[in-house]
């Protein structure tokens, strides 16, 4: 494949959805598709653009083979669609929305992709899954106790995993994203 697969990770909270909206253009200008998410949730839900299907929905399309990865977090089902691995094979760059937990498996599948986990501060990372009020705190202090456990860096696998502190400016982050994508994925095309 010619395109490289760019697996962006981070807690809830951590400002993924703002990231990708804020580098969508330049990204596009990358060439560097953004992968809508298929996900078992209403479509009517506040967040990420993605697409919202019904568990029946979810599990018919995975049984046709329409993902080329899958994974469960959260109560909800999550798709990337298959779409991706033609777009790779054009030479063309994309951008998903992965899950930490997951990276393994989108190793195994796409050994070359490049890994990156958007980090936040813990206070900042409070405040902000406060702010948006889909959990109580029980649910967040659980969050954050999980967020602990992945905050190594370095090594998966094969993989370096590259991380990115969206604690502060989001315009700073996109410009340390679209530099991370330059040194290590589409130097050619910056």
């Amino acid at each position: 494949m010619d395109g490289k697969l760019i697996f962006l990770m981070g807690p809830s909270g951590s400002g993924k959805d703002s990231l990708i909206d804020a580098a969508r253009v330049p990204l596009q200008a990358l060439n560097c598709e953004v992968v809508r998410r298929v996900i078992t949730r209403s479509p009517e839900s506040v967040g990420e653009d993605a697409i919202g299907v019904s568990r029946e929905e979810f599990e018919q399309r995975k049984a046709q083979g329409d993902f080329a990865l899958s994974w469960h977090a959260n109560g909800l089902d999550y798709g990337i669609p298959v779409d991706i691995d033609q777009w790779l094979k054009d030479g063309r760059h994309v951008l998903v929305n992965g899950s930490r937990a997951h990276l393994n498996q989108a190793l195994h599948r796409y050994p070359t992709l490049l890994p990156v986990l958007l980090t936040v501060k813990d206070d900042v990372l409070r405040e902000r899954l406060l702010r948006r009020g889909r959990e109580g705190l029980a649910e967040i202090e659980a969050r954050l106790r999980r967020n602990g456990l992945f905050t190594a860096e370095g090594l998966i696998g094969d993989a370096q995993v590259h991380r990115l502190d969206n604690s502060g400016d989001l315009a700073v982050t996109v410009a340390k994203l679209l530099g991370l994508l330059k040194a290590n994925a589409v130097p050619d095309q910056i």
